[in-house]
């Protein structure tokens, strides 16, 4: 594959430009408009007037769980135990049960993979919290390391209420997980702000933020329009955040994403390929993955550059079609699968004509995929919002991109 030098995606991000906090009116932030070359901007409270009636909006359903936990270190004194080291606990993604939904409403012990804060404080022995329910009763949670695994570490949650479910526990005991880059505590309000409207299915570890500016009343105004939307889900891990540090991008490694697409989602994109707007990156990434997964769904797993290992002449609308085959052969509502892929400048896309996305950090594979959607466009896209007041990253401003044909 050809050389891509991360350091030609870079632009001069200040800090005064990354918003810590959205604004009070979701639907008010900016919206920058960008078609075949062509710069402007309005309020993504009017995106419906920049959406044809026979566009076909697709949104992650996905929600964000209370994935910190904050444990302090017991050490005994005498008779008694003194609070001591305080170890963060980062839940990334289910082991045991893998499944996130069985994970979740377990009553009994489940393993997640972590990242482990203040790591060398907690060299043996398990982790006690003390959790206080919303009835006032109070639940012992126990973290036990089991193994490490690079950078993260197999953790064991055990719960002293067999009547209680992990997600419960996790929804007392936790803390939402913001953006590192916001350089601040999570507050109360942050468990409303950073959570779509539509969110419902649990298991992120960032929210997909493209779709933090819809309010119930802009959905209201696109169904009135004739907009269709549908949903899917691709759980939002932390890598989302990990920097390219390879010269060469093509050296970064991707992270594993699960996906879960209902069959109704896929009858729909084929009934409306060429009006498919996807609303964020992560929805992107999925509807992308999609087309390859239908070329071997006995087997529903994308590699990082599998779209770049061969020529494809199967059609889209054959690769879902591929795709309902199986879930109706196997008696499944659902395709579950998951997706390492990579979309940089050179990718060819099968099913998304329009993006809804934010402004994404210098050097990041989420600005290497605006590059391939939009072509070298990107730099003027980019010199327009930081010249015209636009805030960037997760609660920043929006902007709806068409995908550029000349590219």
């Amino acid at each position: 594959m050809k050389k891509i030098l991360i350091e030609d995606y870079n632009y001069p991000l200040t800090d005064e430009r990354i918003a810590k906090y959205p604004l009070a009116e979701r639907d008010h932030s900016k919206l920058l408009l960008y078609q075949n070359g062509d710069i402007s901007e309005d309020i993504f409270s009017n995106i419906g007037d920049h959406l044809s009636p026979d566009t076909l909006l697709v949104y992650n359903n996905t929600r964000v769980i209370q994935a910190r936990l904050i444990f302090h270190k017991q050490s005994a004194v005498g008779e008694g135990e003194l609070q001591g080291a305080r170890i963060e606990v980062f839940c990334l993604e289910p082991l045991l049960p893998h499944d996130y939904q069985l994970n979740l409403s377990s009553p009994a012990p489940v393993v997640w993979k972590c990242l482990v804060g203040n790591l060398k404080k907690w060299k043996q022995g398990s982790l006690k919290m003390l959790v206080s329910m919303p009835d006032g009763k109070g639940v012992t949670l126990t973290a036990e390391r089991l193994s490490t695994m690079g950078n993260t570490h197999e953790v064991r949650f055990a719960w002293s209420d067999p009547q209680l479910s992990f997600a419960e526990i996790i929804d007392a005991a936790g803390e939402l997980p913001i953006p590192p880059y916001l350089n601040r505590r999570t507050e109360e309000s942050d468990k409303t702000t950073y959570q779509t409207v539509y969110s419902r299915i649990k298991g992120s570890v960032a929210a997909p933020t493209a779709g933090l500016h819809f309010t119930q009343k802009v959905l209201t105004d696109l169904r009135q329009r004739g907009i269709h939307t549908t949903e899917l889900t691709l759980h939002v891990g932390a890598g989302t955040f990990q920097p390219v540090k390879t010269a060469d991008a093509n050296e970064h490694l991707m992270h594993n994403e699960i996906i879960v697409v209902p069959r109704q989602t896929i009858a729909d994109l084929i009934d409306n390929l060429g009006h498919i707007c996807a609303v964020g990156t992560t929805s992107m990434r999925t509807l992308e993955s999609l087309y390859y997964i239908g070329l071997h769904p006995e087997n529903p797993f994308v590699e990082q550059f599998e779209p770049y290992s061969q020529s494809y002449t199967t059609s889209t609308a054959d690769a879902l079609r591929n795709l309902l085959r199986h879930l109706d052969e196997t008696h499944q509502e659902q395709l579950y699968a998951e997706t390492r892929i990579m979309i940089e400048p050179g990718f060819q896309f099968r099913l998304v004509d329009r993006l809804i996305t934010n402004f994404h950090q210098p050097k990041s594979t989420l600005l290497l995929l605006v590059s391939a959607f939009v072509g070298d466009d990107w730099r003027a896209i980019y010199d327009y919002a930081l010249t015209h007041d636009f805030r960037f990253l997760s609660y920043g401003d929006s902007s709806l991109l068409y995908r550029n044909t000349n590219i």
